[in-house]
């Protein structure tokens, strides 16, 4: 698919869900002939596909993506009324079609859920692997849909603890995000009913919920318990009037990697004694969270007494492996010197794109500045960009210690 096709789809400048189809037959999304590839949600659903045809999608993107673009020949939208609805609409496709480019270089078992606890009164609560409603591949944009959805239906969250015998609120519910079922100051019935609520909203059923709310709210009236009639119709007036600035925000956050992919950086750091037993390590931060599986270990084969050379050689090393997704950021331990150690390596392979920053460390060893291509837009990105480095000068530690400890054995 190219470019210009991209006129015959008619995508408009509104949030929703977009389809990348292998087909175009298909005129419907259940339709057997369609082959559905990818499944993504968008702030701007005609800025976020046009995304995909940009030169350097290779790089921001990787081949997954590429070879996606190349089999794909159709697409298909929804249009949602809010970007929070494109977020659950697209977990829900995901789960019910699993198109094969949305798997993640991370296992299964590192995507987000939303799981209601079994309970009288049950929890709201973010599990991984698994759980009733996801996935969901970012932890910042789940956490902030729910800071959205619990504004309109409070619920207990791991902080509420029931006592009996004790009827102390917890924190949320003091605050009017729990209903307070700690304090009894919700029936089991009606926390049922706002469970219920949660449940249709997860499943994108919006105007089942309203209509469902509507009933509620028409019985409360003509009972003429008035001031429930008007907390259900401000909860209506909130679900037609979504307020979600804050998702929007993550969202475009993450659009120029939104291709089911986090916000990937990357950090290195180089560890030895002398110029002995030189290791070099990459360690990888996607949203603020650590990925593990994507770690990976250098022994240092040229100049073992220069450090900003064995910077440069592990980024070598590292980008003759374009199977390996390509970083948003990279992140080296040191001043200037390591910046542009990082920054000549990069631009001599045509990665000018990559950003690098450094941490500047004081004399306890602990974080105190980043230097580099770090733009005001990014500044919430100081808390991974600090995990990154932490975690590079750890496992680099780590894997000189254990080559040290296999040189002094007997």
């Amino acid at each position: 698919m190219k470019l210009p096709d991209l006129k015959q789809f008619n995508l408009p400048d509104a949030p929703g869900v977009y389809f990348f189809l292998a087909s175009k037959k298909a005129s419907k999304l259940r339709s057997s002939e369609a082959s559905i590839l990818y499944i993504g949600k968008a702030t701007s659903l005609k800025d976020r596909v046009k995304s995909y045809f940009s030169k350097d999608i290779f790089l921001s993107r990787g081949p997954r993506i590429v070879k996606m673009l190349e089999e794909a020949n159709s697409i298909e939208f929804v249009q949602t009324d809010s970007v929070l609805e494109a977020l659950i609409l697209e977990a829900n496709e995901i789960k019910k079609h699993q198109p094969i480019y949305n798997a993640r270089e991370k296992d299964d078992k590192s995507y987000l859920y939303v799981t209601l606890t079994k309970e009288e009164f049950p929890k709201v609560v973010i599990t991984r692997g698994s759980g009733d409603f996801g996935p969901f591949p970012h932890s910042g944009e789940l956490k902030a849909a729910l800071k959205i959805i619990r504004k309109i239906f409070p619920y207990r969250d791991e902080k509420c603890k029931i006592v009996p015998g004790k009827l102390k609120p917890c924190f949320n519910a003091q605050i009017g995000l729990c209903p307070g079922p700690c304090a009894g100051r919700i029936s089991k019935s009606d926390y049922r009913k706002q469970v219920r609520n949660i449940k249709l909203f997860f499943e994108g059923k919006k105007e089942t919920l309203i209509k469902t709310l509507e009933k509620e709210m028409n019985v409360y009236a003509k009972n003429q318990e008035f001031e429930k009639a008007e907390g259900i119709k401000k909860k209506i007036f909130s679900l037609n009037h979504i307020q979600d600035i804050a998702l929007i925000k993550k969202d475009l956050s993450y659009e120029a990697n939104e291709a089911g992919e986090a916000f990937r950086i990357e950090a290195y750091d180089i560890a030895h004694i002398s110029g002995t037993n030189v290791v070099g390590v990459m360690t990888v931060v996607e949203d603020e969270e650590v990925n593990k599986s994507q770690y990976r270990k250098f022994k240092i084969k040229l100049d073992k007494n220069d450090d900003t050379k064995n910077l440069r050689e592990i980024i070598s090393r590292r980008f003759g492996h374009p199977e390996w997704r390509f970083p948003n950021m990279i992140v080296v331990d040191g001043g200037k010197g390591q910046i542009n150690a990082a920054r000549a390596e990069l631009d001599k392979m045509g990665l000018e794109m990559i950003k690098v920053v450094s941490v500047v460390k004081d004399d306890r060893h602990k974080a105190k500045q980043i230097l580099g291509d770090l733009a005001v837009g990014q500044l919430s990105l100081e808390k991974a960009i600090i995990l990154a480095n932490a975690e590079a000068h750890r496992f680099a530690i780590n894997y000189h210690r254990l080559l040290r400890s296999k040189g002094f054995r007997i």
